[in-house]
């Protein structure tokens, strides 16, 4: 059963993360190729976890183990991520970001945090607080939903 809260925080999250998406986008279009959501998430949890395999990246995405497979091809051949061969199991492959990714990665990164915080400075300080206080339940709310899977 949907409840108005979780149809307003998914509404209201969501809404925060295309538009992010999008500025931070216009702010710096030298970011080519553009990197589809599900690429980005791969690029982000292999700079959580370097030398992470396909299969724990796909445990940790809740991909199909042939979806991450395809996503790293794609990346390789975009020069973002290195495979190797796993030199304690030889049929595994480990995967390392390349330079050019934690440029990449590190670029978008600075540009949204900026932008971001650009927009928050715009806001009371009673707002400001306001969200801040709203983190730590947002990420209770996070664990939670990961136990769940």
């Amino acid at each position: 059963m949907s409840t108005p809260l979780a149809e307003n925080l998914m509404l209201t999250v969501t809404g925060l993360r295309r538009l992010v998406r999008r500025q931070v986008r216009a702010r710096i279009p030298q970011l080519q190729p553009s990197l589809r959501g599900a690429q980005v998430e791969l690029l982000r949890a292999v700079e959580t976890e370097p030398g992470i395999g396909v299969a724990a990246a796909a445990r940790k995405l809740h991909l199909a183990g042939n979806s991450v497979s395809t996503l790293v091809n794609q990346l390789v051949e975009l020069g973002m991520l290195d495979r190797t061969v796993d030199p304690a199991d030889r049929r595994a492959a480990r995967l390392e970001l390349t330079p050019a990714a934690h440029v990449r990665l590190g670029t978008w990164r600075r540009a949204r945090n900026e932008f971001v915080a650009d927009r928050l400075a715009t806001l009371s300080e009673v707002d400001r607080n306001a969200i801040a206080a709203a983190l730590p339940a947002l990420n209770r709310l996070i664990a939670a939903m990961e136990e769940d899977t």
